[in-house]
């Protein structure tokens, strides 16, 4: 293990700087004027089927967090937590007993939220930047009905390949990074190597901080400053070394993925959303539980594995919920 404490100093980008990075990465057009999909196109069946035989034991890990009221979103903004609601439970059996005590009988129930208020995928028309998302699209492309181009929806079947894991806290010998650490290229490039994995084409990166497992440890009602609030991650210059490899999509356990704030204010709110969605084509997850998944990897030196995370279906999404399986 890395006896360093601390991830790299941040740096600071002006908007020429990251216009600059986002031209350079932008993939419209690669596969086509029509493309939805972006950097998934990554994904060959070659290689999903190269990530299947990764699995050895058959061990499987959710890296999703509960849907439920008790999640992290706080209660100012729109993105309420999961409202699960009974419509019809055991009680409503019970309050006419002498009928349904006999033969079959059920109980329903449904829920509310917002597309993306737990583990969740960022769809590429999430985020717009300079009047235009993925491919070339306007803000038209989003109507009061959902999204005409590049809705999560489209990419339903195509998230599933090699998933490789991250784990900075075990790196640098901490419990945790700390608010506002932004992880650089050159920090990627040593934990990678500390690991003994390299990152490849069509991968599915995923990126652990610590930064739930501190915040949910700390007691605090709805996750304390959890969501919105200040978190380490994906510094800009993280794009330097993942896009190049030719990645599929990338993943943390942070509300945001990057270090918030962002080395981009004022420029950009969120420097890499930018970069990564609106000009690579390349999916942002966040708040994944990797805690579970972490130990294992850590157990076992293997940090690789098959991984299933496909979005909902929700036609014009431009995002979605979803239950990530990594299997071992």
């Amino acid at each position: 293990m890395s006896t360093r404490r601390t991830v790299s100093p941040r740096r600071r980008y002006t908007k020429a700087e990251l216009d600059a990075l986002a031209l350079r990465y932008r993939t419209w057009g690669k596969w086509g004027a029509d493309d939805e999909a972006g950097a998934l196109n990554h994904i060959t069946p070659e290689r999903v089927a190269a990530a299947a035989a990764l699995v050895r034991t058959g061990t499987t890990f959710s890296l999703a967090i509960p849907l439920d009221r008790n999640g992290p979103m706080p209660s100012r903004t729109a993105r309420v937590n999961p409202q699960h609601q009974m419509y019809k439970h055991g009680g409503d059996l019970l309050a006419d007993w002498e009928n349904a005590r006999h033969g079959m009988q059920s109980t329903d129930d449904g829920i509310y939220m917002p597309l993306q208020c737990a583990t969740q995928w960022d769809a590429f028309c999430h985020v717009f930047y300079d009047g235009v998302t993925y491919n070339g699209h306007g803000p038209e492309s989003v109507t009061s009905q959902g999204a005409v181009h590049n809705s999560i929806a489209q990419v339903a079947d195509r998230v599933v390949g090699r998933g490789v894991l991250l784990d900075f806290p075990r790196f640098y010998g901490v419990d945790w990074l700390e608010p506002e650490d932004a992880i650089q290229d050159v920090d990627l490039q040593a934990c990678a190597k500390a690991q003994g994995v390299e990152i490849g084409p069509g991968d599915i990166v995923l990126i652990r901080t610590g930064h739930m497992r501190r915040r949910r440890g700390e007691g605090q009602e709805h996750w304390g400053d959890y969501a919105a609030g200040p978190a380490p991650g994906l510094g800009v210059s993280s794009a330097d070394y993942l896009l190049p490899r030719e990645i599929a999509a990338v993943a943390g356990d942070t509300w945001g993925l990057e270090s918030v704030p962002s080395e981009s204010l004022p420029e950009a709110k969120f420097a890499l959303h930018v970069i990564f969605l609106v000009n690579a084509g390349v999916l942002i997850g966040e708040i994944w539980d990797l805690e579970e998944l972490a130990a294992d990897c850590a157990a076992d030196g293997i940090y690789e594995f098959l991984l299933s995370a496909q979005p909902l279906t929700v036609t014009g999404a431009v995002g979605s919920p979803l239950n990530p399986i990594a299997v071992k």
